[in-house]
């Protein structure tokens, strides 16, 4: 459980939105089983929870990809979890010696269902993975790998998310993102060896990190909450990023009475 976490409380009186989450798929070792299997970590749920919104998670699958527009019509806002490395034939490029494993049905299932939230104006929160995607979904590239940077500062502890792995970010004022953790210097976590390249249609940087310039937040130009960033607020206290999140998407769920009836 991250720090910070803790009971949810007392419900609310405010509508809770209905939150699509796209689910990982990976092998995983449960009870009696070792299988390939549908993943949602407890972080993002625990979060989820304690801002009262309703989980659904969204399968990989030829289904999803084909239901996209109707799936996200039906949800209040979309989140994208981090994961496996983005396949570069999504962005016209050919691998490179250092990517690393794929998942190219997860990929074209997450790609379809922002590009249908795009369309829609719902609400979308990408993090780590889910900005690459976020990126790609409109046009965008990915650095496949970022050299040197990837082990001094961005991934130097291997499959923690706690201090060790603790950089600086300079979040820029007047975003969404200064809104909801502060402009200026902030410390973040991080796990990742591929970067936003060039942006997608409609995006800007909103945070770098200092030392390599690299993008650590990009947001879409929209009347709604689009943004992605580089590092795993749901490892963090309770709060900000992913609290903002959920209440843009009450919000939408709210000045909605038709769509809400729907769920």
């Amino acid at each position: 459980m991250p720090a910070g976490v803790g009971d949810p409380g007392e419900p609310s009186a405010a509508p809770r939105p209905l939150i699509g989450i796209c689910a990982a798929y990976e092998r995983a070792s449960w009870s009696f089983w070792d299988m390939e299997a549908a993943l949602v970590a407890s972080t993002y749920l625990e979060h989820l929870a304690h801002g009262e919104a309703v989980p659904l998670a969204f399968i990989p699958s030829e289904q999803t990809i084909a239901e996209a527009d109707d799936l996200v019509g039906r949800i209040d806002g979309l989140l994208l979890l981090g994961g496996a490395d983005v396949d570069p034939a999504h962005y016209g490029a050919e691998p490179e010696p250092e990517l690393e494993a794929t998942v190219p049905l997860r990929d074209r299932s997450e790609i379809a269902l922002v590009q249908a939230a795009v369309r829609r104006q719902i609400p979308v929160l990408g993090i780590c993975r889910g900005l690459h995607v976020m990126n790609v979904a409109t046009g965008g590239t990915l650095h496949q790998h970022i050299g040197e940077h990837a082990d001094s500062t961005h991934r130097k502890a291997p499959g923690h998310l706690d201090e060790t792995t603790a950089h600086e970010v300079e979040v820029m004022a007047g975003s969404r993102l200064g809104a909801a953790i502060g402009a200026g210097v902030q410390e973040v976590n991080s796990h990742h060896h591929q970067a936003v390249d060039r942006l997608g249609d409609g995006a800007r940087v909103t945070a770098i990190s200092p030392g390599d310039g690299l993008a650590e937040a990009v947001e879409w130009d929209s009347p709604v909450f689009t943004l992605g960033v580089q590092w795993h607020p749901e490892a963090a206290q309770l709060g900000g990023i992913i609290h903002q999140f959920i209440e843009e998407c009450r919000t939408a769920r709210a000045a909605c009475p038709a769509a809400a009836a729907q769920h």
